[in-house]
Order: C-alpha cells, then sequence, then structure tokens
C-alpha cells in the first residue's frame, strides 16, 4: 500500500479542491459519476431544489448495499485561520490538509476507489452495489437523502445494507462506527410578558424573572435514564434573548432556543408534552414551536456490523468499538426503510474547524477497509 500517491488520495486531493460550500456541489458528483459509469454502473442524477444528489447502481439484484456520502462542506472561515489555504489541498508530513479532509471527501474517495478495485477483481459479483451522495447534509438536508430515499421507496427500490461515510474515529481510522444516533429536537420559545419602567415593576411583567424558575427545572429535569445503546436524554439551551436595550425597560418578551438530544427511552411527543407542562406550571403566557431533524435509530449487532467489524480488524488489527454519540448524519433518513445502516470513517477531531486534516496512510486504510466489506457481504 503506498501512502503518497495512491489513486484514493489523488481523488481526495481533486475532491477537496472543489469549493462544495453547502448546497454547493461544485462538480463532486459528476466526477464521481464518471468514473462509477466506467465500471458499469448507471447513473442517476436527482436534484431538488438547490441540491444536487447522485444516485449511481451497479446490478439489479438484492442484497442491495450502499455507500452514502455528501461532497458538501461548512463554510471554511477566514483563510488567515488556516495553516494552508482549505481548498487547496496541501500534504505537509503526511497530513493531508482541506476542508472536507475528514468530513467527508476523503470517504467518498476511498468508497469510489474500493469499489473500483472489487469490481475489477469481482466483476459477476452477488447482489448490487450503489452509491447515495448529496450536496445537503452539512445545510438544511431538506432536499438531500431524505429526497432520494423518498423516491426510492416509492418505486420499491429497497437498501439492505448502508455504510455512511462519516468521520466516526476518535483516534485512529475506524476505531469507532455509529451503530446508531440519538434523535433530535428543537424548541423555538418565547415568553410574553408586560413591558415597563424598571422604577415600576408592579405595573409591568417581567419575562426574564418569570421564565428564571422553570428554565432552572426544565435544566435540572432527568428525561429518561438511557439504556444499554443510548446515554440518557440531554436538553440544552443554546440561546436566550430579551430586552429593549436599555438598563431602564423591563422588556415585553424572551426569546429562547433550545435543543433535546434523546435515546430511545423516549419519544419526541412525550418531550414536548412534559417541557409545556412545566411551562404551564409556572404558569407562563408562552408560545412553542417544534421540529424534529431526526428519530433515534439503532442497527443491533448482525449482518452488516459483522462484516465491517472484520474488515476493520483485517486491515487495522483492532476490532472497533460501538457508539451511539455526537449528533445527527443522513443515516437517520436511512434506517427507517429497514435497511442495517452503519456509519464509519477517518478522525473526526478536526471537523468543521480550521486546519482540518487527515492521515494520509489513513485515508488508504480506509479505501482497505470499505473494499473488505464488500469482499465480505458481496464476494
Amino acid at each position: 500500500m503506498t501512502t503518497t500517491t495512491s489513486t484514493t488520495l489523488e481523488l481526495s486531493k481533486e475532491l477537496i479542491t472543489r469549493r462544495s460550500v453547502t448546497p454547493d456541489d461544485a462538480g463532486c458528483q459528476q466526477l464521481i459519476a464518471d468514473r462509477l459509469q466506467r465500471h458499469g454502473f448507471s447513473i442517476e442524477h436527482m436534484p431538488f431544489g438547490e441540491t444536487k444528489n447522485l444516485w449511481a447502481r451497479r446490478g439489479g439484484e438484492a442484497p442491495l448495499f450502499v455507500f452514502a456520502g455528501h461532497t458538501d462542506v461548512v463554510p471554511p472561515g477566514p483563510d488567515y485561520t488556516w495553516k494552508h489555504a482549505p481548498f487547496k489541498a496541501v500534504i505537509e508530513n503526511g497530513i493531508l490538509f482541506g476542508r472536507g479532509a475528514a468530513d467527508m471527501k476523503t470517504s467518498i474517495a476511498a468508497m469510489t476507489t474500493a469499489v473500483e478495485r472489487f469490481v475489477q477483481k469481482h466483476p459477476q459479483h452477488k447482489g448490487s452495489i450503489a452509491f447515495l451522495l448529496t450536496s445537503d447534509e452539512e445545510g438544511n438536508a431538506i432536499d438531500g437523502t431524505v429526497k432520494v430515499v423518498d423516491a426510492l421507496q416509492q418505486r420499491s427500490e429497497k437498501m439492505d445494507f448502508c455504510l455512511v461515510g462519516e468521520a466516526t474515529s476518535t483516534g485512529t481510522v475506524c476505531d469507532t462506527m455509529k451503530n446508531g444516533r440519538r434523535g433530535s429536537l428543537t424548541g423555538k420559545l418565547k415568553v410574553k410578558g408586560v413591558q415597563g419602567h424598571v422604577a415600576y415593576p408592579d405595573r409591568a411583567s417581567n419575562p426574564i424573572h418569570n421564565f428564571a424558575k422553570a428554565l432552572m427545572e426544565l435544566c435540572a429535569e432527568t428525561w429518561d435514564k438511557g439504556n444499554d445503546f443510548f446515554s440518557p436524554t440531554t436538553m440544552q439551551f443554546s440561546n436566550l434573548n430579551s430586552g429593549t436595550g436599555a438598563d431602564n425597560v423591563i422588556p415585553a418578551e424572551l426569546d429562547a432556543l433550545f435543543n433535546f438530544r434523546f435515546s430511545s427511552e423516549v419519544t419526541a411527543e412525550h418531550l414536548q408534552k412534559r417541557t409545556e407542562e412545566i411551562l404551564r406550571k409556572h404558569d407562563l403566557q408562552f408560545e412553542l414551536t417544534w421540529r424534529v431533524s431526526g428519530q433515534p435509530f439503532l442497527t443491533k449487532p448482525g449482518t452488516l456490523i459483522e462484516a465491517v467489524s472484520k474488515a476493520v480488524e483485517k486491515v487495522t488489527g483492532k476490532k472497533p468499538q460501538l457508539s451511539t454519540s455526537g449528533g445527527t448524519s443522513d443515516a437517520r433518513f436511512i434506517a427507517p426503510t429497514g435497511a442495517q445502516v452503519i456509519e464509519c470513517g477517518l478522525v473526526n477531531t478536526t471537523i468543521h474547524q480550521a486546519n482540518e486534516q487527515a492521515s494520509v496512510e489513513d485515508i488508504d486504510k480506509l479505501s482497505l477497509i470499505y473494499e473488505q466489506v464488500l469482499e465480505n457481504l458481496l464476494a
């Protein structure tokens, strides 16, 4: 295995140099589509709104194994915060720098080269292989994977196994893989009061003061105790805003944003109901809107987890750990179809940061792991 001029590394660099800040794809999907088409994949571009999506499939039989990922990246921030320009794809001392180096253009490159090698070795492989790529994972995630999955279900195209190339590792490549994720529920709260002069509080109703006890109770609440697969549900306030800017005016309203990351022990409906009960308990006048951006899901040990675990152990010599921690990913749209879903990728220490980076050696190892997963399932 070479680690300086490999095909996987070169493709990673080419993808990183394309400034695909969400929801822009910047030609990344077409680059992958052209390569896959040469290896017998049928190509289907599925744009929705400003989002570009790619569905590429080789074969028509079950089981259907899918590599899933996103070609969009988060904004890099000011160039001066980077050691190397974020879209230059510079290699220094065995490290590849650039936006998307970990999250997750290198994973897409590794998937692509793994499939190229596998298909050359096994042109008559079992089942089918597909790619599901979107440019809307880092943004609103409303016109990307979720829309493609809906379209596939409408035409009864069923995924059996899916590997999402998110950066899941903590120290070395594929030391951790995600077999589930917590749900995400966001609340937008407005507490109403009565504006007045601070010298005459009896003539006003201060929404900040009124909300204080409810805030303390919400923050202290135990929502559940978690289970063998999920840590306990957490609630975090991310924004509190009130006031006119003047120091002598009691404000009329307080706005708050908060988020639950919830386990499979509770439902979004339960969390909504309990939150509203606490607010009413404190006689608050309020408006509250909710947004569920993902339900909790879990892939239990079985065919896919075994295949990926064995592949990681063969390439790295170590068994990966299963985890359901972290944020959401597009796996939340795929798991409800009944597919077994695993997220497995590079080290996530620098994702979304300036100087995002990945080990060149790890990039090549990841491609070998992905190839071995295909060997375990479809050879």
